[in-house]
């Protein structure tokens, strides 16, 4: 396979296609902004997506409808070769969309930030302010305020508290209406695809040894990427740097040479596929917006690990197929997934071999990935609740929203009368990788739904897990709710009287 020319990033942004070269590949979308752009309203806070602070929003043609999509992501931890071909909009567009409809005017969601004091320091303001103006340009009326609060929870703020901003995510629609003018972007966006139709490979300075130079590969098909995968079997595999972005900034890594697959549509997809046992494939490369919210359209009992898995900039950057691959043992996908009994695709070259998740992860951040191996799909059977299955997911973490789980947990039944005929309970945060808990499925396999086998499968959970203890909770903390939550599920789904979801849990039920 002959390799492209390498050649400069090239985007949208304030109106004119920018050509960026001479940079490294690990510089950060907001780097960029604040060091060479000069565009300073876009602020750093923690440098690893967890504040809001750079907020941006991101734009690029849908090739289904040939509108404009856009996404909020952190600007943090975005590298910049990842946006190119798309287009760029950060707080600085906002302002000049307001000037555009009245001279001196603030936009609509900035002048509702101002009326209702949604302001003190100012320093999480432009990444609150482009959070409203993706909801502003998403929706032409006012979000119920739970809706308005999972929109900004990727947004913190220390000083003002949430009410004031909420009051101005619901007073920002009171105004004239002021819209972004797709035409032009895509019109652009369209210019940029032509001059440049092939794969990205860019070149610079490597940020970790700056004497050397840094390959940053966007292949743009599944066999591209399988072909470039196979050939550079030790390349960074580059998604949404919501985790890799971090190595950068926090720990000052070398990611070598990088191979990146947000530009292999083939690799996006969520499709049902039919058949006796409907199965939900997903495309390795899929957003953890798109395969969460896909899931949770099947599965109702997963929209609130939905909603609380990490933010929406986040979910909008990060794919599921990275947050499996990762193997960290308190991610959330893996628990969840584990409990329905998924099983990966795994390819190298043009070979293909699928492989159960639970016997994909070997050991602490170890798995059965071979070199030149990635992931391709996930596959999860969807369960039939028609047929006596209960399903559910639960996350512990200090904060609710935007938190790294202590304790995350998915749960399987499948009850035949009163007695359990199946039962898969898969666990994050227990372990040294997300695992089953064997010893507990077998306490529960064959018996009655009732307290005394709950009682049975609590004691049985102590030999499936010896817990750590870290900064988010100790051993034995860990044990214990991991307990409580067994039977908050027989709780709510023992055969006689089961508890509604808005009796076992203090926030409003989402499902």
């Amino acid at each position: 396979m002959s390799s492209p020319t390498p050649r400069p990033i090239r985007f949208v942004h304030r109106g004119e296609v920018q050509q960026v070269e001479g940079l490294a590949p690990t510089t950060t979308v907001l780097q960029w902004l604040r060091e060479h752009a000069h565009c300073t309203g876009t602020k750093e806070g923690c440098a690893e997506g967890d504040c809001g602070a750079c907020t941006v929003v991101v734009a690029e043609r849908d090739a289904a409808t040939g509108e404009l999509k856009r996404r909020t992501v952190n600007s943090c931890i975005q590298f910049l070769p990842t946006i190119d071909g798309q287009a760029l909009f950060t707080v600085e567009d906002v302002t000049a969309l307001g000037r555009t409809a009245e001279a001196n005017a603030l936009h609509p969601c900035q002048e509702a930030l101002v009326s209702c004091h949604g302001s003190q320091c100012g320093f999480c303001t432009p990444g609150f302010v482009m959070s409203l103006w993706h909801s502003y340009e998403q929706h032409e009326q006012a979000l119920p305020r739970p809706e308005l609060a999972d929109a900004l929870a990727g947004n913190l703020c220390r000083c003002t508290g949430y009410r004031p901003i909420l009051d101005a995510g619901e007073q920002m629609y009171n105004a004239p209406r002021v819209t972004l003018d797709t035409a032009p972007v895509l019109a652009q966006l369209a210019a940029l695809q032509a001059a440049a139709p092939d794969s990205l490979v860019y070149e610079g300075p490597n940020r970790a040894a700056p004497d050397q130079v840094q390959r940053f590969h966007a292949p743009t098909t599944l066999a591209e990427l399988a072909t470039l995968r196979e050939a550079l079997p030790n390349a960074r595999l580059l998604a949404g740097a919501t985790d890799i972005g971090l190595w950068v900034n926090k720990q000052f890594r070398d990611l070598g040479e990088i191979i990146y697959v947000g530009k292999v549509a083939e690799f996006q997809g969520v499709t049902l596929c039919g058949g006796a046992q409907p199965v939900l494939e997903i495309g390795a490369g899929a957003s953890l917006e798109a395969a969460w919210s896909t899931l949770a359209q099947h599965v109702p009992a997963l929209k609130e690990i939905w909603l609380r898995f990490a933010s929406p900039p986040v979910r909008h950057a990060g794919t599921m197929g990275g947050n499996v691959a990762n193997g960290s043992p308190i991610g959330d996908s893996a628990p969840i997934l584990l409990s329905l009994g998924a099983t990966l695709v795994l390819r190298k070259g043009a070979t293909e071999r699928e492989l159960p998740l639970s016997a994909f992860y070997l050991d602490y951040m170890k798995n059965d990935l071979q070199p030149g191996e990635f992931v391709q799909a996930i596959r999860v059977p969807l369960p039939d609740t028609s047929a006596g299955v209960v399903v559910r997911a639960y996350k512990l973490s200090k904060r609710r929203d935007s938190d790294i789980s202590a304790v995350c947990a998915g749960f399987f039944v499948r009850l035949d009368g009163e007695r359990i005929a199946e039962a898969r309970l898969g666990w994050g945060g227990m372990a040294a990788t997300a695992r089953r808990a064997n010893a507990t499925e077998a306490a529960l396999t064959g018996q009655p739904w009732s307290e005394a086998t709950l009682r049975a499968a609590q004691a049985a959970l102590a030999q499936d897990f010896k817990p750590l203890t870290d900064l988010r909770a100790s051993a034995g903390y860990r044990l214990k709710v991991a307990q409580n939550l067994l039977e908050r599920f027989w709780l709510e789904t023992r055969v006689s009287t089961p508890l509604r979801a808005d009796q076992v849990q203090v926030w409003p039920a989402t499902c």
